[in-house]
């Protein structure tokens, strides 16, 4: 039962899609399966521009990097995905400043707003939605309409590898929101999509940046639906599925609530056998719990009771474990996970045993405390 958060598993009717004769990117066939996938995610971003490409989603971050910045970029990094924007910054060259808080503290409005102020030729923030190194969610949308308020002009890039397909993100005063297809939207990794404001296409076009990651070229080629360079063809396939599928089976509405109410779920059920969730603002792609028991209560997960969930990373690499709560999780799954973990800490000699996790779980899962 693979219950990491990314990748995570892709659905049977996803890999049939897939599995289909290949096509060629350069025909009608295509072109109209490229349509409709382009049109879906537009809808699921909320943004009236969008891109897809063939790279994972640091691929997307260094495009938005490169792209959008054209004076100097100001980083958010609570973990190792906001230290990533940082690092591509070093790597091009590009000034920046960072705000950096331990992995379980989500910036502030407050610090965000000071760091702008204080230096006026910040032209683009890069910020997680979803920062999936301990979990934590970041203020983004709270974020984007301050900073908006003082200067319209700056660009704020999220990075939603693991929001989009979890949550409604408020794209109102965002410009660039990057995601992966290997997380929420339930597909083999290689596929990356940018939702992208059309303030954030007018300053693309102004001064375009990169050959491969070229966004201004893609955008162009996009709109007459197709790439640039060679296409994805088997990922946008299931793209378009999985995203048809949502759509047509209750919609993404209910699949946030769904989620939510995992997360949630999940969390509570935890909190309640003595489990400390790990950030102070949980995210609702994964329940991230910090005990210094983590590698053994993974080690029983994995050998004894079929569940494979992610520990942390550098200097949290044995302090946490991470639960997923992205795509088309089955309830008796999330049930049968922490169940498991209640059994690993009797085993530990942590505590008792008694099926305190799977009642807490089913209470608020089914009934709705």
């Amino acid at each position: 039962m693979l219950l990491t958060p990314g990748p995570t598993p892709v659905p049977e009717f996803v890999r049939k899609a897939m599995a289909d004769v290949t096509i060629h990117h350069r025909t009608p066939e295509f072109e109209k399966i490229f349509k409709e996938t382009r049109e879906l995610l537009l809808e699921i971003f909320d943004m009236p521009e969008a891109v897809m490409l063939a790279s994972s989603g640091t691929g997307a971050m260094e495009a938005c990097v490169t792209n959008l910045t054209h004076k100097k970029a100001l980083t958010i990094n609570s973990g190792k995905f906001g230290e990533r924007f940082g690092k591509i910054c070093q790597a091009f060259d590009i000034d920046f400043t960072e705000i950096k808080n331990e992995w379980n503290t989500p910036v502030s409005v407050e610090a965000v707003v000071e760091a702008i102020k204080a230096d006026p030729s910040i032209d683009a923030i890069f910020i997680q939605i979803c920062e999936s190194a301990g979990g934590l969610r970041h203020p983004v949308e709270q974020i984007a309409a301050e900073v908006k308020k003082i200067n319209k002009d700056i660009m704020i890039v999220a990075d939603g590898i693991t929001a989009i397909g979890v949550e409604k993100v408020d794209t109102t005063n965002l410009d660039a929101v990057i995601t992966g297809s290997q997380k929420a939207l339930m597909l083999p990794p290689g596929l990356s999509m940018i939702g992208l404001s059309n303030e954030a296409v007018d300053k693309i076009n102004t001064k375009p940046a990169g050959y491969y990651l070229n966004l201004s070229s893609e955008i162009k080629k996009q709109k007459t639906n197709t790439t640039a360079y060679t296409a994805a063809t088997t990922l946008i396939i299931g793209l378009r599925e999985i995203l048809s599928n949502i759509k047509n089976n209750g919609g993404f509405e209910a699949l946030y609530e769904k989620t939510a109410l995992r997360a949630s779920s999940t969390r509570e059920a935890l909190r309640a056998i003595g489990c400390e969730v790990y950030p102070t603002s949980p995210a609702n792609a994964m329940t991230t719990i910090y005990s210094e028991n983590s590698p053994a209560i993974r080690k029983i997960l994995k050998t004894k009771y079929n569940v494979n969930i992610a520990g942390g990373q550098d200097h949290i690499k044995t302090s946490i474990f991470r639960i997923n709560h992205m795509g088309l999780v089955e309830d008796f799954e999330a049930s049968w996970v922490i169940n498991a973990v209640e059994l690993a800490m009797d085993e530990l000699g942590l505590r008792e045993f008694d099926g305190t996790a799977n009642k807490v779980f089913a209470s608020n899962m089914f009934k709705g405390n």
